[in-house]
């Protein structure tokens, strides 16, 4: 099943169950996904929204909570960080499992060897090709320093 079959399963499973908190993070995720999927069809791409935008689409939903939770946490607001996390919880069931620093550095070798990257200048390619095998499994505002660091 792809990426939106899933989460209107997910979406359909938590309204019969009655999970307020879940249904309404599923409705902003699928709310998320429609709006791609109408710009998508916009730019002439008739197939819509793919699994791997899905995935980016996810990946920034959560990228999006952790700094909001962040911020609510310096503000003092407890009740609305904890919410948000609550949030992050559920987009992530949807998410591929994420690499550990090993995995990732790993994956990083593997990509830097893959496409013949030498210098910094090439630091587009490898972090391209990365994106294009570990989307949604791994944080890339991480992993830019760590190819930074083999580059040079």
């Amino acid at each position: 099943m792809d990426m939106k079959g899933r989460v209107s399963e997910a979406l359909k499973s938590a309204m019969k169950a009655q999970d307020k908190e879940r249904l309404s993070t599923l409705r902003l995720i699928n709310a998320a996904i429609k709006d791609r999927d109408i710009a998508l069809r916009g730019e002439g791409n008739e197939d819509g929204v793919s699994d791997a935008d899905v995935l980016q689409i996810l990946g920034k939903m959560v990228k999006q909570r952790q700094e909001s939770a962040r911020a609510y946490e310096e503000g003092g607001r407890l009740e609305l960080a904890e919410q948000e996390l609550a949030e992050i919880t559920v987009i992530q069931d949807f998410l591929p499992k994420q690499l550990g620093d090993e995995e990732m550095a790993e994956a990083v070798d593997a990509a830097v060897k893959s496409t013949g990257a030498e210098s910094i200048r090439d630091m587009g390619r490898v972090m391209g090709a990365l994106k294009a095998k570990y989307t949604g499994q791994m944080d890339f505002g991480r992993v830019g320093p760590l190819v930074k660091e083999r580059l040079s």
